[in-house]
């Protein structure tokens, strides 16, 4: 395999007529250049150059090599000014993942208004209830809903994320006051086999409620709960975007997690992924009153 780092090497020489010429050129010194050279010379098994009164010249291999040996810098000249930049540019793709909720009903927006600002960036969306990996550049921003960060990720906190026990006001109206003093008579929607949610309702005003179902997607518990199917824990942004559900009486909120925008620290210079996390920090911050509730 060719070392393409006696290349240059090759071509100051070739333009310089001598090693100490070369080595001027490449900020280099005398005795790296010749290393250079030789380690070239044994890779290809021939003499580049002939040692004359006045300096070094191109042996016949060396002519043969040189034209060679320009297109290849100029190819590779052409490359570097190409992404010269690209960094420092408001273009370009960017990865964001978010959980479909927060997407659907909060994000949406905030994004239509960044990509009208900036219509040379686009967006690549993954939306899961997953955690892409920042660390793994699965992603390079994320919107997350946690209690700590770790890893190689960086970010702004925005606000706390409230949970709740919400149910539609129809129901609330219809069911609460016939429930018992622990929930006997009410329903909560099931996730199904989670010990977190089983945590959680124990520690509700409500732990004799029946639960009922095992539905796995967060925004399927939501349109169920507006539909009066039976009280679930969401965030508390839901009342903004659906007045129709409602808080419980008599429940709080939990703020143990709080919502981070996240990058890989490596992204902090990169323009267009700057310029986007500001916007969505910016933005959202304008929203925390529907976040918090």
């Amino acid at each position: 395999m060719l070392d393409w780092k006696s290349l240059p090497a090759f071509l100051a020489i070739a333009r310089a007529g001598s090693l100490r010429g070369a080595a001027e050129q490449l900020d280099s010194n005398h005795a790296t250049v010749r290393r250079q050279l030789e380690a070239l010379e044994h890779q290809l098994g021939v003499q580049l150059f002939r040692r004359g009164a006045d300096g070094l010249h191109l042996s016949v291999a060396g002519r043969r090599l040189l034209p060679q040996a320009l297109e290849a810098e100029a190819a590779l000249r052409q490359g570097f000014n190409a992404v010269r930049g690209l960094d420092n540019q408001a273009a370009g793709r960017i990865r964001l993942s978010a959980d479909p909720m927060t997407a659907h009903f909060l994000l949406a927006p905030v994004l239509a208004e960044f990509l009208a600002l900036y219509p040379d960036i686009h967006i690549d969306m993954n939306l899961s209830y997953g955690i892409d990996s920042i660390d793994r550049l699965e992603t390079d921003v994320s919107i997350r809903h946690v209690r700590e960060v770790s890893g190689e990720a960086v970010g702004r906190k925005l606000f706390p994320l409230s949970i709740g026990v919400f149910a539609a006001r129809s129901y609330i109206d219809r069911t609460l006051h016939q429930a018992g003093p622990r929930g006997e008579g009410l329903t909560w929607l099931g996730y199904g086999e989670a010990p977190e949610l089983k945590a959680m309702i124990a520690a509700s005003p409500f732990p004799r409620a029946r639960v009922r179902h095992a539905i796995p997607d967060p925004a399927m518990h939501m349109h169920l709960a507006r539909a009066g199917a039976g009280m679930t824990f969401l965030a508390a942004w839901v009342t903004s975007v659906f007045p129709e559900l409602q808080r419980l009486p008599g429940t709080g909120l939990d703020q143990s997690r709080a919502t981070w925008v996240l990058l890989h620290g490596d992204l902090r210079r990169v323009q267009r992924v700057r310029l986007f996390v500001d916007f969505l920090y910016e933005s959202l911050r304008e929203r925390r009153a529907d976040f918090i509730g």
